[in-house]
């Protein structure tokens, strides 16, 4: 819980320079990914994984898996009041992990690409196998 709660506190203190990390773009050519990550990278990386630290927001994010959601909609999956989603969202969406467009009265949300999807689906299967306790694989 302290390691949590600490994670928040330097995200919160460093806020604009967390948010300034979605800048740091890939190269120009998008399909090239280095051997060797930045500093910028891993900085954002720290971030998103930071981010994901947090079981309100993963169940928000695996409920964007797949569709786009309203505020409401993604309190009433993660068990929470929609004032606390839309905190929780605003940051995912200041570190570049979901997107959002409007709607009439009503803001939608969306994973933003297919390496946060993956990225999420990935770290669920991994702790679907550390909890049932089926054999890791390739």
């Amino acid at each position: 819980m302290a390691v949590l709660i600490s994670a928040q506190v330097r995200i919160h203190r460093n806020w604009d320079r967390f948010a300034g990390v979605k800048s740091a773009r890939a190269p120009k050519d998008a399909t090239a990914h280095p051997d060797s990550p930045s500093d910028a990278q891993v900085e954002a990386a720290v971030v998103s994984f930071t981010l994901l630290a947090e079981p309100t927001r993963v169940r928000m994010l695996w409920a964007l898996r797949d569709r786009q959601l309203d505020v409401a909609s993604l309190a009433a999956v993660a068990g929470c009041r929609p004032t606390v989603a839309s905190q929780h969202l605003s940051k995912l969406r200041l570190a570049g992990l979901v997107d959002a467009r409007r709607e009439g009265r009503r803001m939608l949300y969306r994973l933003r690409g297919g390496h946060v999807r993956s990225l999420l689906t990935e770290a669920l299967f991994q702790a679907d196998h550390q909890v049932s306790g089926h054999p890791v694989h390739e």
